[in-house]
């Protein structure tokens, strides 16, 4: 009967331990495919004119700092530290969505599609549900509310013992991540763009309440996570996320300053990163 139940025990352990592996080739995958991506529509947007080369250092970066947080050593450590899944968790929801925003896929996209194709996600842009999900307060509470689910409830825990559990997890942390950080600073074309001071508004509501929460995690850590390993996580979180929470800030005062200073001899105000 000992047998049996430690045979089943390595047989679990070794279906789970495949699961993992699955989960990170997929998103490498995944990630490679939006490299290929990119360069398809460098490739097929060329004789549209030149295309900055630090958006396309933004969207590399971007996908490496992803790619780092969802596969490799960080990702594995994270499974028994909160450290690194902490360290994981700015890689994947705050560097990376703020990098791939610089790079200004949607941009690419319109000027690499066929013309029907080009006016259909213009149409996309325009359509309801994208202006509710744009919204900065609604990515704001999408964003933080679901960090807050994550790290105050067992969900934490739980995603640990589920792949596909965390799966879903990381894919709403990067595309929160992503969606609250265009909507804020974002430099793709935008119909439903909101006003300065109510993205300035969001932004630092967010800001606080991301703060806050690092501080209650410095006390209160996730169940299962020991106390120095708590206190470590939520300090790389309160700083860590300080310094791109300060990029965002910097990010958000040059597109206010380019998009209100005096135009001169009738040229467009110069575009931003």
């Amino acid at each position: 009967m000992g047998h049996a139940h430690h045979a089943a025990l390595l047989a679990a352990h070794g279906h789970q331990a495949l699961g993992w592996q699955v989960f990170e080739v997929v998103a490498v995958l995944l990630l490679a495919a939006a490299a290929f991506g990119y360069a398809a529509g460098l490739i097929t947007s060329r004789n549209r004119g030149r295309w900055p080369a630090p958006r396309t250092l933004a969207w590399y970066a971007g996908l490496l700092c992803a790619a780092a947080g969802l596969a490799g050593p960080v990702a594995t450590a994270a499974h028994t530290s909160f450290t690194a899944h902490m360290l994981g968790h700015l890689l994947l929801g705050m560097l990376a969505p703020l990098l791939l925003v610089l790079a200004r896929p949607i941009t690419l996209a319109l000027r690499a599609l066929p013309v029907r194709q080009a006016r259909a996600v213009t149409r996309l842009l325009r359509s309801a549900p994208i202006r509710v999900l744009t919204h900065p307060f609604v990515a704001a509470i999408l964003n933080v509310g679901g960090l807050w689910l994550l790290y105050t409830t067992d969900l934490y825990h739980l995603m640990h013992s589920s792949v596909l559990l965390h799966a879903v997890v990381h894919a709403h942390i990067f595309l929160a991540g992503y969606v609250f950080t265009a909507s804020v600073v974002g430099g793709d074309p935008d119909p439903h763009r909101a006003s300065f001071r109510m993205r300035a508004t969001v932004l630092v509501s967010f800001i606080a309440a991301h703060a806050i929460l690092a501080k209650w995690l410095y006390a209160h850590p996730p169940v299962g996570v020991e106390a120095a390993d708590g206190r470590a996580g939520a300090q790389l979180m309160y700083y860590g996320g300080d310094a791109v929470d300060v990029g965002l800030i910097v990010l958000l005062f040059i597109g206010w300053y380019a998009a209100t200073r005096p135009r001169t001899g009738g040229r467009p105000a110069a575009d931003t990163v």
